[in-house]
């Protein structure tokens, strides 16, 4: 078996070594699976992760019910291992992260405007995918965030086919608050956090989630994601504060509400309240203000592939993340030229990207690497990627995700209702 531990580490300056690959492959970096587990939730087996290895860090740390794509950031898990959420880079038989591909090579892989603003590459994508609900929970802002020395984390979903070939218990999710709701009713629901189910998702609506669908959720928004396995791009941070104290009945503990807010502040009810962005919880136009539906991005059908954009939008009037789905039709070949670097997984079949492997594989052992996942750089993708599929029955289908600001052409929300489609879903 291929694993990762069967590559060497790159230790040192590893700048011409990228650079020598990137060369090679045209602006390409090949990913291994990054396993993310978590200790609270029971995992929905979808990931195509083998069932032997669910528990592969321990039964303590809970099953592995995440893989990070694209990822510079650590997981922020009691326990954790040194380099968990840390993607890795495959280069002639070694093995780098990819945040420290980054930081030797800068603007050559992220590319100029992402790394004079943030010196890093601020984003990443996972698979997230559980057997029934999570808590219903917020991301804090990054003002809030801040506080105790991290980022603020707005994000988004799209729920692709190729992973929800079953929803599993609860292919619903709440969202925000019901229009009306007080701060005193949400504080009595923490002032009960102790007595078994404090109530809050009696505070709260549910909405039935659609495979090839999504949605674009800004921080400080409470919210309790259903069952469907999601693939999330979203800004490079791992904070968030559980407001539910008992989902299906296990228990949430305490720390898990107030893990992101500063140590003073874990018993203080009123400033856990605020964290509360009330006027995005109590919009009686929730789902028109933040559901999705892919839009095409290109009239590429008669070329044999279909692009869509399936997030798109903005957060406080910022594009901070976009992302589309790439579809190759049986035997067919394209280039695609996009702005900027993104981070690419592929869902559903096999063929080659840049004349490189790519395929989906069927299942994952845990230290397993595979050829589904790929990183490229803005001076890749503004030369245009190729991609073929060699199989003549399936298509081959790639999700990409892109940094902030990068496209400017992206639909604005609500862009699929004002938009006929120009492709059959």
């Amino acid at each position: 078996m291929n694993t990762i531990t069967s590559y060497k580490a790159l230790k040192g300056n590893t700048q011409s070594t990228v650079e020598a690959e990137l060369s090679r492959t045209g602006g390409l970096l090949r990913l291994a699976p990054n396993w993310v587990p978590r200790s609270f939730l029971q995992p929905g087996l979808r990931l195509k992760l083998h069932p032997e290895d669910t528990y592969a860090y321990g039964a303590d740390r809970g099953g592995i019910d995440e893989r990070w794509f694209g990822s510079t950031t650590e997981a922020a898990n009691e326990g954790r291992v040194a380099d968990e959420g840390l993607s890795y880079c495959l280069v002639d038989r070694q093995r780098l992260t990819l945040r420290k591909a980054v930081e030797d090579c800068g603007a050559t892989i992220v590319g100029k405007a992402i790394w004079k603003k943030y010196g890093r590459w601020p984003v990443y994508s996972k698979f997230f995918d559980n057997m029934g609900p999570i808590p219903l929970h917020m991301h804090q802002n990054a003002k809030q965030a801040r506080l105790v020395g991290r980022e603020g984390k707005p994000e988004s979903y799209y729920f692709p086919p190729q992973h929800n070939n079953v929803g599993n218990n609860f292919p619903y999710t709440f969202f925000g608050l019901e229009p009306g709701t007080t701060k005193a009713q949400v504080r009595r629901c923490i002032a009960d956090w102790n007595k078994g189910d404090n109530g809050i998702l009696d505070l709260s609506k549910a909405y039935r989630l659609k495979p090839g669908t999504g949605w674009l959720v800004g921080p400080c928004i409470l919210h309790a994601p259903g069952s469907l396995c999601t693939y999330e791009p979203q800004w490079g941070s791992d904070v968030f504060g559980m407001y539910q104290s008992m989902v299906e009945g296990r228990y949430v503990p305490w720390s898990l509400l107030v893990k992101d807010m500063p140590k003073n502040k874990h018993k203080d009810l009123d400033f856990i309240v605020n964290q509360i962005d009330w006027e995005a919880n109590l919009d009686p136009n929730f789902k028109d203000n933040h559901y999705l539906e892919p839009i095409p991005a290109d009239d590429t059908q008669a070329e044999g592939c279909i692009d869509r954009w399936i997030v798109y939008g903005k957060i406080d009037g910022r594009q901070l993340f976009s992302a589309k789905e790439l579809t190759v039709a049986p035997g067919a070949k394209c280039v695609i030229h996009d702005k900027g670097a993104y981070s690419l997984i592929c869902v559903q079949g096999s063929g080659k990207i840049n004349r490189l492997p790519l395929s989906s594989p069927k299942l994952i052992r845990f230290t397993e690497v595979t050829e589904d996942e790929y990183f490229c750089t803005e001076d890749g993708a503004l030369a245009g990627v190729s991609f073929e599929n060699t199989s003549q029955t399936e298509p081959l289908v790639c999700l990409r995700y892109f940094g902030p600001e990068v496209n400017p052409d992206a639909p604005e929300l609500g862009g699929h209702r004002r938009q006929s489609s120009l492709f059959p879903r």
